[in-house]
């Protein structure tokens, strides 16, 4: 369920962006109407006579609804659990997309105002799930859960070229009717199936609930391990590994979102391919996003099970290898990206190497504060929001008078620029260790790196010599 959950998070989120595409009219016929400040749609050819600007306002719109619920979801998710935050967000979104085109036919403002209640509903749901994390998954198991969340781009990678189909066959209005409908349907099951912990699932036998508690309390201390009364707001916004999740989020999703905006209107302005060509190649960089998030997180997992390697730096590891290697390709693709084959193997490998966060970075916050991870997240994601809000205004503003490769290649140093600070930035400050204001308490495991649980075979000897001692 989470991982179809995250795959209709990001439809909801992205079916504008290759939807828009076919909704504008073309810009050498655009026309704009002196006597009212209202756009009004062309009714015949079901297509609208926005400018660049306003087009990048309604993509931006979301960002505004999504950052104010961002820091409150994820504290919320704490309190009464991700359940009801997820789903309610998801709900939410759904039946406002259905309502899309008849806000796009009734005004502009409609459209911008709608767009940005769908990013408030959904502004909560991402940080509510490392508290659901922290109280379901084994700490040595969580790269691989947080790559979940990497779901969000296989989401976008079926999304764009189905869309793309959706629009070619009955219009781009069947793109919020269909994804609209799904995310209803979806978030009816969530309610049904899931549970906030294995103390509240009716249905997971005492042994499988007694193995997940004892995993996670074997890690984080046990009993001494309690959620402080008072929430530690100067122990948390003073901590450096903190701001080092933080601040590489909102460097890492600036990159993402740009592409998630952008890469579709490139695509067909810049590349000039048609629209159910166009949501194809906008689908592969998200392919290739999801893939390398499951290796990465595999991988991170074995390492830190074996204990090859200290928590600190597989995090390190995996993050630098996620933020520096896109710096490089946006570069490339800033001097020679001017055919399409080169484009989209650029923009694939990012994405492609950019999945590795999730062993990195992402999982992190469940490292270095399980308790509060998601008032952490939602701090990351209020950040990263700002960026993507800024992202379209950078584009927007980059692209006024011409999209061409030469305004474009602006875009990609920029990007190379965020990608390369999101790398530095974490490697010098980032940390795997389990910080002091997590818990009511000190315990013996406070400041230090998690190590491996033993695992049976070791345990069974232990026994078996203790037998015949």
């Amino acid at each position: 369920m989470v991982i179809i959950g995250f795959m209709f998070n990001y439809m909801l989120r992205v079916n504008l962006t290759i939807a828009i595409v076919d909704m504008m009219l073309p810009a050498q016929t655009n026309v704009t109407n002196s006597t009212t400040a209202t756009k009004v749609p062309i009714v015949e050819q079901h297509k609208f006579n926005w400018t660049s600007s306003e087009k990048n306002d309604i993509l931006g719109s979301f960002f505004w609804g999504y950052i104010l619920t961002e820091l409150p979801g994820g504290r919320m998710a704490e309190i009464v659990g991700a359940k009801k935050i997820f789903g309610g967000g998801m709900l939410m979104a759904s039946l406002l997309t259905v309502l899309t085109p008849a806000a796009c036919y009734w005004n502009f403002y409609a459209i911008v105002i709608l767009r940005a209640l769908v990013g408030f509903a959904l502004g909560a749901t991402w940080p509510s799930m490392p508290p659901m994390a922290a109280k379901w998954i084994p700490p040595l198991e969580r790269s691989k859960f947080m790559a979940n969340m990497m779901a969000s781009a296989l989401g976008a990678a079926i999304t764009l070229p189905v869309c793309g189909y959706l629009i070619s066959v009955s219009g781009w209005e069947s793109v919020f009717y269909v994804t609209g409908a799904v995310g209803i349907v979806w978030s009816i099951l969530w309610f049904v199936l899931v549970f906030d912990s294995p103390a509240q699932h009716p249905r997971i036998s005492q042994e499988e609930r007694m193995d997940i508690e004892d995993k996670i309390a074997e890690f984080e201390g046990g009993a001494k391990n309690m959620k402080p009364d008072k929430f530690p707001y100067k122990a948390l916004l003073t901590c450096m590994p903190v701001w080092a999740i933080v601040v590489t989020h909102g460097c890492s999703v600036f990159g993402y979102f740009t592409v998630v905006n952008q890469l579709p209107t490139y695509v067909n302005d810049v590349l000039h391919f048609n629209i159910k060509k166009n949501g194809l190649l906008s689908s592969l960089p998200y392919f290739g996003k999801y893939v390398m998030a499951v290796i990465a997180s595999y991988l991170a997992d074995k390492i830190r099970k074996s204990g090859k390697m200290s928590t600190t730096v597989t995090r390190k590891v995996f993050t630098t290898f996620a933020c520096l290697l896109p710096a490089i390709l946006m570069g490339i693709q800033a001097i020679w990206g001017r055919t399409s084959a080169l484009s989209v193997s650029v923009f694939t490998l990012a994405l492609f190497f950019n999945g590795a966060v999730t062993a990195g970075y992402l999982s992190n916050v469940l490292d270095i504060a399980p308790n509060f991870s998601g008032t952490i997240f939602g701090i990351a994601n209020t950040l990263s929001s700002i960026a993507g809000w800024i992202s379209t205004k950078i584009v927007a503003i980059i692209t006024k008078t011409e999209s061409t490769f030469h305004t474009w290649k602006y875009v990609f140093w920029i990007l190379a620029g965020t990608y390369a600070f999101a790398a530095a930035f974490y490697l010098i400050f980032g940390s795997g260790k389990l910080q002091k204001f997590n818990s009511v308490q000190s315990n013996t495991n406070e400041g230090k790196e998690l190590r491996p649980l033993k695992t049976q075979i070791e345990k069974e000897k232990e026994q078996e010599a203790n037998f015949i001692a």
